[in-house]
């Protein structure tokens, strides 16, 4: 399984929701995540949507030099339903190129796809991009597969909105796990959560720099980190520390889900 330098963790960072734009936008939260980020010195950061508010050019353009500050060769980014309204794509695909993209280090392959619909909230994958995303994860051995979409495939507690999950939630599953997929990275609607759904591990993140927080939610983003068959999921708050969302194998598919701070009590555990 995937390793980091000097035999460190291979770390895997997960920003989303940035809404770089004036209304809601907290760059203080944002600089501080990517000084945090700097610190960890991840292999890969992926950003999974809504880099703006309303998908202007201004929005990208500041998007694009916060994450140009984070220090890491490998970064993945996808756009949100917010970075397609007022035909943004066209901006995100000058500044952050494809729209789709796949992305293969040291043994762990990324196949991030773009779920939105133009100026409209909900998403889909689309049943024609199946065969393209099995293509992608079986082109190549990895020894830990992430899929990476902006929206939900299953709903998130505390958000209200079943509907928010992609239109084609269910086919969308059985596709990732025909692929053997390990993980699911999402953002969307601002709570963070994981869940295990049969072979597959779906980790949602919060937003990292929005005021605009369900419930007692606040800004965090993830950091997930593998060793060996071992995969700990962090979820850090800037400025405030961090608590462990999930931990679990991916050999015996065995985990520990956590609703709490680090020192809280485990509350689900599975085989």
């Amino acid at each position: 399984m995937p390793r980091g330098r000097n035999g460190e963790p291979f770390t895997i960072v997960q920003l989303s929701d940035l809404h770089c734009g004036k209304q809601y936008f907290l760059p203080n939260l944002l600089e501080r995540a990517i000084s945090e980020i700097n610190d960890i010195g991840p292999e890969i950061v992926i950003c999974s949507g809504d880099l703006t508010t309303f998908g202007f050019k201004e929005e990208y353009e500041l998007a694009r030099s916060y994450l140009d500050r984070i220090d890491c060769q490998s970064v993945v980014v996808i756009p949100g339903n917010h970075d397609s309204r007022n035909v943004g794509y066209v901006h995100f695909e000058e500044l952050f190129g494809e729209r789709n993209s796949v992305l293969r280090v040291g043994g762990v392959t990324v196949v991030a796809v773009d779920s939105t619909e133009p100026d409209l909230d909900h998403g889909q994958i689309g049943r024609g991009r199946y065969r393209w995303i099995e293509e992608q994860f079986a082109a190549e051995p990895a020894e830990f597969r992430i899929f990476v979409l902006h929206h939900h495939l299953l709903p998130v507690p505390g958000t209200g909105r079943e509907r928010n999950v992609v239109y084609d939630a269910g086919d969308a599953i059985e596709c990732l796990q025909r692929a053997g997929v390990h993980l699911v990275l999402s953002g969307h609607k601002h709570v963070p959560y994981a869940w295990r759904l049969e072979d597959l591990f779906i980790v949602n993140a919060g937003t990292v720099s929005s005021q605009r927080l369900r419930g007692n939610t606040r800004p965090c983003y993830n950091v997930i980190e593998v060793s060996d068959a071992h995969v700990d999921v962090w979820r850090r708050h800037p400025f405030h520390g961090q608590e462990r969302i999930i931990q679990f194998s991916t050999d015996t598919l065995a985990f520990e889900k956590y609703t709490g701070r680090i020192e809280d009590e485990v509350t689900t555990r599975g085989q």
